[in-house]
């Protein structure tokens, strides 16, 4: 059976929790919501931050939402290079031994152990698990079309209710295969 899926190409951004916000925006403060992703009940919100290091910083760090029950730094190798950071590649809210970084807002500023890149992952149901045959496997290997394309391996499958089928990349991976959000790929079968 083919298994194409479309890919949303994420860049660096920040999630939080409801004690880091107030700390970074003020108390009682609510994220406003500027569009809707592509998983049900996530946005991304007008919301930006500056992340720093003693080396270097990054502003205009988009905020997700809603805010969660960690606070979590997700960045690029290629950020991690301007940052001189070495965060680990991990899946979201493995935050164990991740790297610390400042996240500087405009009331405050908080440091946190929550920085990591994150793993190349699939969002799917367990009806789309059962569907395709996927049950007893926790990564797959994906066929990337085109002039730069290739086989990426070690691609996490991320199960949730209601998820949104699609392929999530940082822009290291999507920029080394010129893959852009909304190209189609192929989950390759064993």
């Amino acid at each position: 059976m083919m298994m194409k899926i479309s890919v949303g190409v994420s860049n660096r951004h920040i999630h939080l929790n409801h004690s880091d916000l107030e700390k970074l925006f003020g108390v009682s403060y609510e994220l406003t919501k500027a569009a809707d992703l592509t998983q049900p009940g996530q946005f991304k919100c007008n919301e930006t931050l500056t992340i720093k290091t003693n080396k270097s910083e990054i502003s205009n760090v988009r905020v997700l939402g809603p805010t969660r029950l960690y606070t979590q730094v997700e960045i690029s190798k290629t950020d991690a290079y301007k940052l001189g950071l070495n965060p680990p590649i991990r899946n979201s809210g493995d935050l164990i031994d991740s790297e610390e970084i400042t996240i500087v807002g405009p009331k405050g500023e908080i440091t946190t152990n929550g920085c990591i890149i994150a793993t190349r992952h699939i969002h799917l149901s367990e009806e789309q698990m059962r569907y395709y045959k996927l049950e007893n496997k926790e990564t797959v290997n994906v066929l990337l079309p085109g002039s730069k394309g290739g086989i990426i391996t070690n691609v996490y499958l991320k199960t949730a209710p209601n998820s949104f089928f699609e392929l999530h990349l940082d822009t290291d991976d999507a920029n080394a295969h010129m893959i852009k959000s909304g190209d189609i790929v192929e989950i390759l079968e064993d």
